[in-house]
């Protein structure tokens, strides 16, 4: 699936030195029973890239992006969309921007062509038959569009939302859990989709569950917890960062415990008493790696194999959320 829509001109190189294209300054809102959602978020989102805003249930995450789309008020701070304020200059910001929201809300008695076609108009864009074909059919849709909604399997549904959220040919797509209750296969045709709306010069702004998704698509990835954004980093750099890596020791025999000259490792033995698993850091160590292989033989302590594993950005970001380092 090949996504090219016109009027849009690529921005990855230029990102590093275009201003951002949302722009978030102490932004934060309490609501009227005292709850606390989001507390001093600062943030800027480059153009042209995939960011993913990760977090668990309750974290902001929909909150923020319900400020940012103009749909909740914040209570302090300010955003800006594109350099238009996301309150004072609210029509000029919101036209901006696309949103696909998690919940499937469409009128199921419309056929797929006229609520594409009206969610355009709400945005005060001239009728553009030709625009709404190519979105229609760069998102598999073309031959549903006479269909009622009604009658579309979940999937396609979630593919309409997106192409609602295209019909005014945005800058900025928020989505907001784009592949929640969709097979593997699906998720995947979404992630094609994604980047080539990357490619045709749209910021992509994404909240997900499936960390293999922010891990495969994103550019950068922000954790927010208890409505604080506690990380902002280049995915790559935040891996190196914060990855580790475990070496593992396929045991010759079953060791009774770990002897007093291995102390100084961090070796922890597993249940059946045949691993030793050393857990180290992805960034150095490596000489930790020889010195104790070097020392499990002067303790004589026999094995058979070794495997090693490094961690996933899930394991990063569960460490994280949890407050472990």
């Amino acid at each position: 699936m090949s996504v090219r829509f016109r009027d849009y001109n690529p921005a990855g190189l230029q990102a590093a030195v275009m201003p951002p294209i949302i722009s978030v300054r102490h932004l934060s809102k309490t609501y009227a029973s005292g709850f606390a959602a989001l507390k001093d978020i600062n943030l800027e989102i480059r153009r042209g890239e995939i960011f993913a805003l990760l977090g668990p249930n309750g974290a902001g995450k929909t909150t923020l992006i319900s400020i940012l789309c103009g749909i909740v008020t914040p209570s302090a701070g300010e955003a800006q969309a594109d350099g238009h304020d996301i309150v004072r200059d609210y029509r000029a910001a919101r036209s901006l921007i696309g949103l696909v929201p998690q919940e499937l809300t469409t009128d199921t008695f419309d056929s797929v062509w006229g609520t594409v076609s009206f969610s355009r108009g709400l945005f005060g864009k001239a009728r553009n038959p030709a625009y709404i074909e190519k979105v229609l059919k760069d998102l598999s849709l073309w031959d549903k569009k006479d269909s009622r909604i009604q009658t579309l399997s979940g999937g396609m549904k979630r593919r309409l939302m997106i192409a609602k959220a295209l019909s005014h040919e945005p800058r900025i797509l928020f989505l907001d859990e784009p592949t929640a209750g969709v097979d593997v296969e699906l998720r995947r045709d979404m992630w094609r989709l994604v980047r080539g709306l990357r490619d045709s010069g749209v910021t992509i702004i994404l909240t997900t569950h499936y960390l293999e998704e922010a891990e495969e698509m994103a550019d950068r990835v922000g954790v927010i917890r208890k409505g604080e954004l506690i990380l902002v980093e280049d995915k790559l750099a935040l891996m190196r960062k914060l990855g580790k890596k475990r070496l593992t020791l396929l045991l010759e025999a079953p060791l009774a415990q770990i002897p007093a000259e291995l102390a100084a490792y961090p070796l922890d033995l597993s249940a059946d008493r045949m691993e030793l698993v050393y857990t180290y850091d992805k960034a150095g160590e490596r000489g930790g790696v020889t010195a104790l292989l070097r020392d499990l033989v002067a303790a004589n302590v026999a094995f058979k194999d070794l495997r090693t594993e490094e961690s996933s950005l899930e394991d990063i970001f569960v460490s994280l959320v949890r407050g472990t380092p």
